[in-house]
């Protein structure tokens, strides 16, 4: 099961990922996502070799975005992988047994349809992002409630969440909420997601 609260993102895009994700986990986050687009597989792991024991000395998970062979080669938790992104029991059967499989979704089908492969789904975005383009519109958080009702599986919401908004994200009834750019624009990116991190 995926733990609640903060979803770290050690994105690559926005800096060091093992720095980064060192700092979430120092900060209460207690599943982190590397994500490296366009880094070579082994690159990849390298980052998640160093990242692992600086995460499991404050408890926290490992997932590792798109790359399933790479979870198990490494020992991480977790895979979390987007629509269209491989065959999802050939990603099952190359992240071992007892890890973690996370998969975006983005509308009531893409959830309903999650539910009898994904250990967690992520849904957004909830509202307006510049980190990532989903080729989504923003979908709000009436519909981050509903997709947490139509789920069997925690949901995570992500997409533009800020300590603005995260609130309303929280009272939807969502496990997680993943946070990037409201943490990294933050003159204090630990005290930021710190904040986020001690929601509960």
């Amino acid at each position: 099961m995926i733990p609640p609260g903060l979803y770290g993102m050690a994105d690559a895009g926005a800096g060091d990922p093992v720095e980064s994700g060192a700092m979430l986990a120092a900060a209460g986050s207690r599943v982190i996502q590397l994500r490296a687009k366009g880094w070579s597989p082994d690159a990849i792991a390298a980052a998640a070799r160093a990242m692992l024991p600086l995460l499991r000395a404050h408890g926290s998970l490992l997932i590792i975005n798109d790359h399933p062979a790479v979870v198990a080669a490494v020992g991480a938790d977790g895979v979390h992988i987007g629509q269209g992104d491989g065959d999802v029991a050939q990603t099952r059967a190359l992240i071992g047994p007892g890890r973690l499989l996370g998969l975006s979704t983005h509308t009531p089908r893409q959830v309903d349809d999650a539910q009898a492969v994904a250990d967690y789904i992520g849904f957004g975005p909830v509202f307006g992002t510049q980190t990532k383009a989903t080729g989504y519109a923003p979908r709000g958080v009436d519909a981050l409630a509903d997709a947490v009702r139509r789920s069997r599986v925690p949901v995570v919401a992500i997409g533009g969440i800020t300590r603005d908004n995260v609130s309303a994200v929280h009272s939807s009834g969502a496990r997680c909420w993943a946070v990037i750019g409201d943490i990294l624009r933050s003159p204090s990116p630990r005290e930021a997601a710190g904040f986020f991190a001690a929601i509960e």
